[in-house]
């Protein structure tokens, strides 16, 4: 999957015309491209170039002063639900 991931990224990635690309467009072309692979649990974000710092970049557009980026997620079963406070206090008499 690691392989299948960084042949994603690079394609994207070195795609000079994607540079060009207007942010919402490129982001629905890559999810695109992730779901057609099977890839599950992702979450892509647009982000001023500026502001990278670990993050995993997938694609760069509006010429190269915002990027995409890829997170991993963990799947829904897996995250801890947030339970409501009870509504039920039982105070003594």
């Amino acid at each position: 999957m690691k392989t299948l991931f960084a042949a994603l990224v690079l394609s994207t990635a070195t795609s000079a015309a994607w540079a060009q690309k207007p942010c919402d467009e490129l982001k629905s072309e890559i999810a695109a491209k992730l779901d057609a692979k099977g890839v599950k649990n992702y979450q892509l974000d647009i982000v001023k170039s500026e502001a990278i710092k670990d993050e995993t970049v997938v694609g760069s557009c509006e010429i190269g002063s915002k990027k995409i980026t890829y997170r991993k997620q963990a799947p829904a079963e897996a995250r801890s639900p947030v339970k409501p406070p009870s509504l039920h206090t039982s105070h003594p008499r």
